[in-house]
């Protein structure tokens, strides 16, 4: 009996202890679940998908703490093979082309242009023959054009040839005290001397260009102040020419410049910009006139038609001997800047 009453004495303690250890272990469920927000922030689903961790970061079912983090170390670099990128050629000008013409015993090649001239104009300098044409004229009629001026072209081809072959054929000039510099259609002496700093002077009593350098000066340094000097004087008497020239005949240009083209010893463009080569100050004022005078013509006839040689003859009747000994003083020019 004592038994009895212990066992109920104690049974009411020991449904109480039951009930809090169930409390204790029991599941959430999935409303209480849906409450939490996932790595971008929204609200779970009430089937979430399932999250896959890095299994250095998950926690073993059996452990009850998290295993010590290690300290993060970047995996070895492997080499990855890359194709070669490709670089394109860049885009031709559409307006140019290459092109070769079967000329009698001859294959001349010559470079096409494209422009909104009215005719097919031919220039021939030290990179060939260059023709310039209208669109609207077929390749046939270019062809047609040059085989008419067939003998023209070769022959002032076969002359540009020897021209430069002749040109590169000259010893260039030493740069030492003394040299003789071409100028103004005659020689002047270079004198170099030391000094604390660079100066340049000319005098035109002695005909003498002295150039004071400092210690170690090299000579690249030397034919670059040489050059700066010949376009500083070119650019102010070519300047006074044109304004000369172009009162003569009655005309205004837009501007002006010095170039330092290969070949061409000027250009003047349809609204009236003209360029002079800076290399015709080493030649007599006579052919600098000759140029001028030629460049300015262009102001009024874009052409070299019997009306453009009328024009220039307006201010230079002698522009036809000017022309030839131009091209043969040309050729007689020491090399001073190759």
């Amino acid at each position: 009996m004592d038994r009895i009453r212990n066992a109920r004495h104690f049974a009411p303690r020991l449904q109480r202890w039951l009930d809090d250890l169930a409390t204790l272990v029991k599941p959430a469920s999935p409303k209480d679940d849906a409450s939490q927000l996932d790595l971008f922030g929204r609200e779970a689903q009430s089937s979430p998908k399932p999250v896959y961790t890095s299994p250095v970061w998950s926690v073993p079912p059996s452990s009850s703490k998290p295993p010590p983090v290690s300290p993060y170390v970047a995996p070895p670099e492997t080499a990855v093979p890359v194709k070669p990128r490709q670089v394109a050629p860049p885009p031709s000008d559409p307006t140019t082309a290459k092109r070769q013409l079967m000329v009698g015993e001859f294959i001349l090649e010559y470079d096409l242009r494209r422009s909104t001239r009215r005719s097919i104009g031919f220039m021939i300098d030290d990179d060939g023959l260059r023709v310039t044409a209208p669109k609207r004229i077929s390749i046939a009629e270019i062809d047609n054009a040059i085989r008419t001026k067939q003998h023209w072209i070769l022959s002032k081809l076969k002359e540009r040839r020897e021209r430069r072959a002749a040109r590169l054929q000259k010893p260039p000039v030493e740069w030492i005290d003394g040299a003789q510099l071409p100028y103004l259609g005659a020689d002047i002496t270079l004198r170099l001397l030391v000094g604390g700093r660079n100066r340049t002077s000319y005098n035109p009593a002695t005909r003498e260009l002295s150039m004071v350098l400092v210690p170690g000066a090299t000579e690249t340094l030397l034919k670059e102040r040489v050059k700066s000097w010949y376009q500083q004087e070119a650019k102010v008497l070519f300047e006074q020419r044109l304004d000369l020239y172009a009162a003569r005949l009655g005309v205004s240009y837009h501007s002006f410049g010095l170039s330092s083209a290969g070949t061409r010893w000027g250009s003047c463009t349809v609204d009236r910009k003209i360029r002079l080569n800076w290399k015709l100050i080493h030649f007599s004022l006579p052919l600098i006139d000759y140029v001028v005078a030629h460049e300015l013509a262009h102001t009024l006839e874009m052409n070299h038609s019997a009306d453009f040689w009328n024009t220039v003859g307006r201010i230079y009747p002698e522009y036809d001997e000017a022309k030839n000994l131009l091209r043969k003083r040309a050729q007689e020019l020491p090399v001073l800047f190759a």
